[in-house]
């Protein structure tokens, strides 16, 4: 309507060289192709960097050793020395039960040792038993008996020898000397085996006795010492349910404490992050109430599954000096359990259809023109991909604008930039720059 009004207004030369202008114009656009419009779009160019794999999960504190004190014997409590949450070291006195039956136990059985001692030391040190001096006696006289016989014989042997005595004499004085000599060795072996098997048989009889006396001593003096209940760890008294005058039991923790220097945090991964974690891994802990992460160390991870979840438990040991982290918290355990150096890396919101190991990225080529590229990728996080193939150090990444951009469009990059450098967290691959 404009363009009528502009027409009629205009002298007719005029009107005929607008109108050819016109024609021309359009004729020209029909015959030529249509320009593609510029798309604008955000990207970055692919540069080696850094990154690591990270497992993140939640853990469950517990405290580096516990103790809950259970008492060997039945007793009142007699006195605490100690309170709830008193930090305590081991050996340290904690409590006291009632002891004077034990104590008057103990005392009865010493003094049954101290008897037993001395019937012992009597029987090493004293002459021999009154068998053992009969025996001895024997011996004597018999050996008198033997010496007068052998006199008696030797004198009639002199006598028959030189005819004044007949021979029966002389085989009576030999007679006499063989029975002589008979009885002499069967008193001295007697003696000899009393001897050597009596007094042997006295002092190892005193010996048992002392050392039954002993073993009731040590056994009265053991049970005395129960009543003493001291702490087996350094730590922080977390529990103390009675109160004194209270009857303590065997099977009832009298006291439990803790140690809270150091804490386990045990938690349970998948299999496939289980495998990828040693011993020595460093992780991040954060709970509520830190001000920051604190530092700690992959101490455990466990050769077998938990058969109720199919998962595996790890533990990581960390250092608690203020105490932050108390037994029985949640906290947030993040793990490195992998570190590529100089790996190839994009943006992570540069991956388009990503499955698995493969995605696909936009690169804007040398005529500012996007193109779609398969791609491998490795490690991955919220902010870093590693890519493995596909790609290579300087093509630029388009990071948005690139979804639903068609393949070959015709692209301005408003503004290009290097992906940071520094720790980026990982999930897996290997280190490969290769297209």
């Amino acid at each position: 309507m404009k363009l009528t009004t502009m027409l009629i207004s205009l002298n007719k030369p005029a009107v005929l060289l607008c109108a050819a202008i016109l024609l021309l114009t359009t004729g020209c656009r029909k015959s030529g192709e249509e320009e593609k419009p510029e798309v604008a779009v955000h990207a970055v160019a692919a540069q080696p960097a850094d990154i690591s794999r990270t497992i993140a999960t939640e853990a469950i504190i517990f405290p580096i050793a516990q103790s809950a004190i259970t008492p060997k014997v039945n007793a009142p409590v007699k006195k605490f020395y100690i309170t709830r949450g008193q930090k305590v070291k081991q050996g340290q006195l904690l409590a006291e039960l009632e002891n004077r039956d034990l104590s008057a136990a103990a005392l009865d059985n010493k003094g049954a040792f101290e008897q037993a001692e001395a019937a012992y030391n009597s029987s090493v040190n004293a002459s021999l038993p009154e068998e053992l001096q009969k025996s001895e006696e024997e011996v004597q006289t018999t050996q008198q008996e033997l010496d007068a016989a052998q006199k008696l014989y030797s004198s009639r042997k002199d006598l028959f020898a030189q005819g004044a005595l007949p021979r029966k004499d002389l085989d009576a004085a030999a007679v006499q000397l063989s029975q002589a000599k008979t009885a002499y060795d069967t008193a001295k072996k007697h003696y000899d085996s009393l001897n050597a098997v009596g007094k042997q048989a006295t002092v190892k009889s005193a010996g048992g006795q002392l050392t039954s006396a002993r073993g009731k001593l040590m056994a009265s003096e053991a049970q005395l010492s129960y009543t003493q209940i001291r702490s087996p760890i350094d730590g922080v008294v977390t529990d103390r349910p009675l109160y004194p005058g209270e009857m303590a039991s065997t099977s009832t923790p009298l006291l439990t404490v803790m140690n809270t220097a150091q804490v386990i945090l045990k938690a349970h991964v998948p299999q496939s992050d289980a495998m990828l974690l040693r011993k020595g891994d460093k992780a991040s802990v954060t709970a509520a109430g830190l001000e920051k992460p604190m530092e700690g160390l992959v101490t455990v991870v466990s050769p077998a599954l938990d058969p109720n979840s199919t998962t595996v438990e790890i533990w990581v040991q960390a250092a608690n000096p203020e105490q932050q982290l108390r037994p029985g918290m949640s906290a947030q355990l993040s793990i490195t359990a992998q570190t590529v150096k100089n790996a190839l890396v994009v943006p992570s919101n540069a991956l388009l259809n990503a499955s698995g190991d493969t995605a696909q990225v936009m690169v804007v080529d040398s005529a500012s023109t996007a193109q779609s590229r398969d791609v491998k990728v490795g490690i991955q996080t919220a902010q870093q991909t590693q890519i493995v193939s596909g790609l290579k150090a300087g093509e630029q990444v388009i990071t948005d604008g690139a979804y639903g951009l068609p393949d070959k469009t015709k692209v301005k990059i408003e503004k290009a930039e290097a992906a940071p450098q520094g720790e980026i967290k990982p999930s897996g691959g290997e280190k490969d720059d290769k297209d």
